[in-house]
């Protein structure tokens, strides 16, 4: 696993990323994890990525089992039980409106903007690919640490689908 801290926007030194978790971020998550995550609505360019992306979604995730999300959607996956999920074609996080030089942390060749949420978990948007992915890691997973290697069984599979670039 290659994890890395980086400023993908300004080029400047960074914090580490354990004080950037420790702060917790002003959004809150707007999905119901026990009926599944919400399915976003995409551009049509970024659609075709997702639909790409979900093809290639491992079945296993930090060894929790993928299962079925209510509603199905190529835009959504979750793995286990509290769900780490997955949603591709997301708005832009809004800490990144607020913060374009927010801090990122980059694992196995891809840059992900982690925030804490308020129970706990922490939501992670992928930075510089052509649709946002945002995946949200529970406290189960994360711990008081927030362990983010979860992201490794994911990166791949963004890496081969969603290609680098800017999206506003």
């Amino acid at each position: 696993m290659t994890y890395s801290l980086r400023r993908p926007f300004l080029g400047v030194p960074v914090v580490p990323v354990l004080a950037l978790l420790l702060c917790p971020a002003v959004a809150c998550s707007s999905t119901d994890e026990a009926a599944g995550p919400a399915v976003p609505t995409p551009p049509a360019r970024e659609a075709a990525l997702c639909r790409a992306l979900h093809k290639e979604l491992p079945a296993t995730v930090d060894g929790r089992q993928r299962r079925a999300t209510d509603p199905a959607s190529d835009f959504t996956a979750a793995w286990g039980d509290p769900a780490i999920s997955l949603r591709c074609g997301v708005p832009k996080p809004g800490l990144l409106r607020r913060n374009p030089g927010s801090d990122a942390a980059e694992i196995d060749g891809v840059a992900w903007l982690p925030e804490r949420q308020p129970d706990g978990g922490i939501r992670c948007t992928t930075v510089q690919r052509e649709a946002w992915v945002e995946v949200t890691l529970p406290k189960e997973v994360v711990g008081d640490a927030g362990d983010m290697s979860a992201l490794t069984d994911l990166a791949g599979a963004v890496r081969r689908t969603i290609p680098e670039g800017i999206i506003s």
